[in-house]
C-alpha cells in the first residue's frame, strides 16, 4: 500500500510552507512518527513526522514552496525495514564531482557571445549598477544569462593577499517574513521612540533576598522579565492607548494584556506570547517565559503561541546592547526595549552614588499614541521598577512571590 503524505495545516491563516530540510533520503526506510522533514511557514519552523512506517519517496526538493494539502512524499507501507539501518540519522549528501566539460570550458574559443548579456540579464545588471565585463557568463559560448545576472554582486575592490571568501544561502521563509514585517512597520507607521533610565537597585535587592527560596519552591528563577512584564501590565492599564492597534479607520483597544516576548531562536527572531499577563503572578510569568523559551529554542513553538500579542517586550540587553530603537511588531502599536545593566554614577539626594542603571526605550505608533501617553507610559514602567514592593507587590513581597 502506498500512502500519500500531504502538508498539514500549521495554522488557519497559512496556505503555503517551504521545505527547509529533508531529514531523510529518497528510498530510506522510516518509522511512524519519525521526523522526516523541517518545514518553514512565515511564522515558525515545524517538524513533519512520518504518518506510517515504510520506504519513502520524496516528491519535493529542499527550498520548494508547497501548498498546504500538497503531496510531498510517498511511503510504501509494504516494505520491510532493512537489517542494520538506523532510521534516526540523516545520510550525508555526496559532493558532486566537477563535470569534465567544466574543466575544458576555459579552453573553448571565444565568440561574439562571450561576455554579452541576454536582454533580461542586461536589465538586471543595469538595475544593480554592475558592468557586464565583471560578470562571467555560464551560457553557451560564455553568454551572460539571467541567472548569472541575478547572482552577480558588485565588486568589493581588490586586496593584496589573504582569503576573501563569500557565500550565498537562501533565507528561510520565517526570516523573509520577519524582514517584510520590519519594512512594513517602518513604512506604514509613524514610529517614534522615547527613552528613560531605570535604577535597578530595588530589584537587585529583592532578587538577592528571595531568588534562592523562590527557585527552590517554584522550580524557576526570579528573573527580570517578571518585574518588567508586570510593570508593563500596570502601565498598559494606566495608558490603554498603548494597548491598542489600528484596523482601517478604527482603533481597537484591548482590556487584556497579551505580552509578546521577542527571543532569538535557532531559525531567527521569534515572538511567543504570554496570554492574559494581567492575571499572572511573578511565578506565573517566570514559568511561562521559561516554557516558551524552551519551546522556541527546541523548534517546537506553534503558530498559535506566536500570534495575537497586544504589546511586545524586547530584551537586547542579554546581548550587551546599551541603547536601541526597537521596531514595532505590527499590527501592535508599542514595543518596550530593555538593555544591559551598567553601574553608573547618579545623583541621589544631592550625593553621587554608583547604581546599576538600565536604559529603556519605548517605540510607539504616533498615529494613535500621543507624546503625553508614550512618555507617561514609560515613566509608569520606571516608577514600578524603582518601587516594586509598593507598586507591584502590594507591600508584601513574600505574598506576591508566593513564598
Amino acid at each position: 500500500m502506498i500512502l500519500e503524505m500531504k502538508v498539514p495545516s500549521p495554522g488557519e491563516s497559512i496556505t503555503e510552507v517551504e521545505i527547509a530540510e529533508w531529514l531523510v533520503e529518497d528510498g530510506d526506510y522510516v518509522e511512524k512518527d519519525q521526523a522526516i522533514a523541517e518545514v518553514d511557514s512565515d511564522k515558525a519552523t515545524l517538524e513533519l513526522p512520518a504518518e506510517v512506517s515504510g520506504t519513502i519517496s520524496l516528491k519535493a526538493e529542499e527550498g520548494d514552496a508547497v501548498a498546504v494539502g500538497q503531496v510531498v512524499c510517498l511511503i510504501d507501507t509494504s516494505a520491510t525495514k532493512p537489517e542494520g539501518q538506523s532510521s534516526d540519522t540523516k545520510v550525508e549528501k555526496k559532493v558532486e564531482s566537477i563535470p569534465i566539460n567544466e574543466e575544458l570550458k576555459s579552453t573553448e574559443a571565444k565568440t561574439y557571445a562571450t561576455g554579452t548579456p541576454s536582454p533580461a540579464a542586461k536589465k538586471i545588471l543595469d538595475e544593480k549598477g554592475i558592468e557586464a565585463t565583471s560578470v562571467k557568463g555560464t551560457g553557451r559560448d560564455g553568454r551572460i544569462t539571467k541567472d548569472d545576472a541575478v547572482k552577480a554582486v558588485p565588486s568589493m575592490g581588490s586586496a593584496n593577499g589573504g582569503d576573501r571568501v563569500s557565500s550565498r544561502s537562501k533565507m528561510s521563509m520565517l526570516r523573509r517574513k520577519v524582514a517584510e514585517r520590519l519594512v512594513e512597520a517602518k513604512n506604514t507607521t509613524a514610529m517614534l521612540t522615547t527613552f528613560n533610565e531605570v535604577d535597578m537597585s530595588p530589584i537587585f535587592e529583592l532578587r538577592k533576598e528571595y531568588k534562592e527560596d523562590f527557585k527552590a519552591k517554584h522550580g524557576v528563577s526570579l528573573g527580570f522579565m517578571s518585574f518588567f512584564t508586570l510593570a508593563v501590565v500596570r502601565a498598559l492599564k494606566m495608558y490603554p492607548a498603548v494597548n491598542s492597534m489600528i484596523d482601517g479607520k478604527e482603533m481597537i483597544t484591548y482590556d487584556f494584556c497579551d505580552i509578546s516576548i521577542a527571543v532569538s531562536g535557532p531559525k531567527g527572531l521569534m515572538v511567543p506570547v504570554i496570554r492574559n499577563a494581567e492575571e499572572l503572578t511573578f511565578k506565573g510569568v517566570e514559568s511561562e517565559v521559561k516554557r516558551l523559551a524552551i519551546r522556541a529554542r527546541d523548534g517546537q513553538i506553534t503558530v498559535d503561541e506566536m500570534t495575537g500579542g497586544t504589546f511586545t517586550i524586547s530584551n537586547g540587553g542579554v546581548f550587551g546592547s546599551m541603547l536601541s530603537t526597537p521596531i514595532i511588531n505590527p499590527p501592535q502599536s508599542g514595543i518596550l526595549g530593555m538593555h544591559n545593566i551598567v553601574e553608573r554614577p547618579v545623583a541621589v539626594n544631592g550625593k553621587v552614588e554608583i547604581r546599576p542603571i538600565m536604559f529603556v526605550a519605548l517605540s510607539y505608533d504616533h498615529r494613535i499614541i500621543d507624546g503625553k501617553e508614550s512618555v507617561g507610559f514609560l515613566v509608569a514602567v520606571k516608577e514600578a521598577l524603582e518601587n516594586p514592593i509598593e507598586l507591584l507587590m502590594g507591600n508584601n513581597p513574600k505574598n506576591a512571590l508566593e513564598m
